[in-house]
């Protein structure tokens, strides 16, 4: 009998497992259906296509980025021609990654959704908001997809000019080079012994931050910034790394971005990143949770028939 009610415990405990996780779908599945708005001022949303995208990829892409109904959203496709105007990248690259770029009112902030981010294999939400802060891109919604895995620096590519040819949008190419210097490097940074994508993503925002709050008016004052920033979060980069952080950030003064204008946006970032490691963290502590219940779960079982 006590054997009876051990195989029924664990039969219960197996079929909540299954009822919560089947709960938790339906109810995900069930938020996913709204159709957004359309901001009239703005035009349609813009939805840009990777050249190389086969017919069956670029129909993969429009379910990914929700595009039910084409009327509704603006079409065009990213060529090598524009990887050239916007990066000064290889014209013969093949575009596979793709956006949706929405438009917002004022102070609403920039929100990056990666739709697809198991096939953007380098490139986080937040390295991607701070290329585009740097461009001077704030104040909209961008979706990114791929049907295959890339680094996801093309991408930006296709966000320049989904942002470049809606209505009265303009970008200084200049900045758009820079940002792509920006993103290059902090997705070699990451790659960096003793660092990881969030926290390379964690220091370009401080930097930001401390830029717009001092505004430095020389080399040595943007050197003071980057020195105290890296001492503050504990990286060490070797002198050859350091000085290519300078050269960014003295292009982006070169430039006169003035970061004060995106500084409430800076702030959101950060949060987001510290709430990214937070979330990591956490799912660690999940997963030894799950770990340590299915050990005690196998001990029982293993007991009842000891």
């Amino acid at each position: 009998m006590k054997h009876f009610y051990k195989v029924t415990a664990f039969a219960i405990i197996l079929a909540l497992i299954v009822s919560v996780t089947s709960t938790s779908k339906v109810f995900a599945d069930t938020n996913g259906n709204n159709e957004e708005s359309i901001n009239e001022k703005f035009g349609l949303p813009i939805v840009v296509y990777g050249e190389a995208l086969s017919q069956a990829q670029k129909d993969e892409v429009r379910e990914l980025l929700k595009v039910n109904d084409t009327s509704k959203v603006k079409e065009i496709t990213v060529t090598g021609e524009d990887l050239v105007k916007y990066i000064k990248g290889d014209a013969h690259s093949n575009m596979y990654s793709s956006a949706k770029i929405t438009r917002k009112d004022a102070g609403e902030g920039l929100v990056i959704n990666q739709v697809t981010p198991e096939n953007i294999t380098e490139v986080t939400d937040e390295m991607y908001a701070n290329a585009l802060l740097t461009a001077g891109i704030q104040d909209a919604v961008v979706d990114v997809a791929s049907p295959v895995k890339v680094s996801g620096h093309s991408a930006l590519v296709g966000i320049y000019k989904a942002y470049d040819e809606g209505e009265g949008a303009t970008l200084d190419l200049e900045r758009t080079e820079v940002a792509n210097e920006e993103l290059n490097l902090a997705t070699d940074l990451a790659k960096k012994e003793g660092l990881n994508q969030d926290k390379v993503s964690e220091l370009l925002t401080e930097i930001k931050k401390e830029i717009a709050e001092q505004n430095p008016a020389t080399k040595e004052e943007v050197a003071a910034i980057i020195d105290e920033k890296l001492k503050t979060l504990e990286i060490s980069l070797s002198p050859e790394d350091r000085q290519l952080l300078l050269d960014l950030f003295e292009k982006m003064r070169d430039l006169n971005i003035n970061f004060d204008n995106v500084k409430s946006q800076l702030e959101n970032l950060t949060q987001d990143i510290q709430q990214r490691i937070e979330e990591a963290v956490g799912d660690k502590n999940f997963l030894q949770q799950v770990a340590d219940f299915f050990k005690q779960l196998i001990e029982s079982i293993k007991s009842i028939f000891s």
